[in-house]
């Protein structure tokens, strides 16, 4: 039978705490190091990923308040209070909803916060604000429903949604912003991207179609601007590139 005396005590707390210590210290140089090694893209930057049926798709970085463009879309969950100021959110100076909420004068919020839009799935309501509030001429929010039950599947039928909704707007260029970080949720963001990309293709496919018909009348798209953070921009840009090519084989 083994004795544990108070100086054994004393050993194994301080082992223990040694050990802790190492431990905590190893994870915070890691998580330093991760930060200082996270590739960034500056504001501003923009890169066409590919073309597909006449429309260019590009990358911006950018938020949904200044990119410039016929039409801006971006997606809102109903809302809780908060939301997009909470601590999940991306901070402040990175958060384009905050941004837009901003540059409205804290319309967005008080549009969400009093039902005047709810944000349900799929649900759409068109703001067009006073020359030179945007970059872009007119706002399209998007809803994407109850936070909670998010996928990011939902993403291609929102792509649909905003393909359709910019052909009968009738512009020629719309900025799209899907603004999941934004409003604090950790989502998969070259997933998210592909899925968006591949519902405005195929929408606007079959709104072509419409066309050849005779059933349907708008203006040709001809770029789509992808909006992205300066940390998410090549993560995204895969994204949007693996949907491209599988229209290009």
């Amino acid at each position: 039978m083994k004795t544990i005396t108070l100086s054994n005590i004393k050993k194994t707390v301080l082992i223990a705490g040694l050990a802790f210590s190492t431990s905590f210290a190893f994870a915070q140089e890691t998580a330093v190091k991760s930060a200082s090694t996270t590739k960034t893209t500056a504001i501003g930057t923009q890169k066409t990923w590919g073309t597909v049926d006449g429309v260019k798709y590009t990358g911006l970085v950018q938020g949904p308040s200044a990119a410039v463009a016929d039409l801006q879309i971006a997606c809102v969950f109903e809302y809780t209070e908060g939301d997009i100021f909470s601590k999940e959110a991306l901070p402040a100076e990175l958060n384009g909803l905050v941004h837009l909420d901003e540059a409205l004068k804290g319309r967005l919020t008080e549009i969400r916060k009093t039902g005047k839009f709810k944000g349900r799935k799929l649900e759409t309501f068109l703001i067009t604000p006073d020359n030179k509030v945007l970059g872009a001429k007119k706002l399209l929010l998007i809803g994407l429903g109850d936070r909670n039950q998010f996928t990011p599947e939902l993403m291609t039928e929102i792509g649909e949604i905003a393909a359709r909704e910019a052909l009968k707007l009738n512009v020629n260029t719309f900025a799209f912003a899907s603004d999941l970080k934004d409003a604090g949720i950790d989502s998969p963001t070259a997933e998210v991207a592909g899925n968006v990309t591949k519902g405005i293709i195929n929408e606007y496919k079959i709104q072509n179609g419409l066309k050849a018909d005779r059933l349907e009348q708008f203006k040709p798209l001809t770029q789509v601007y992808l909006l992205a953070g300066p940390a998410f921009f090549e993560v995204a840009g895969g994204g949007i590139s693996d949907a491209l090519s599988t229209y290009k084989k």
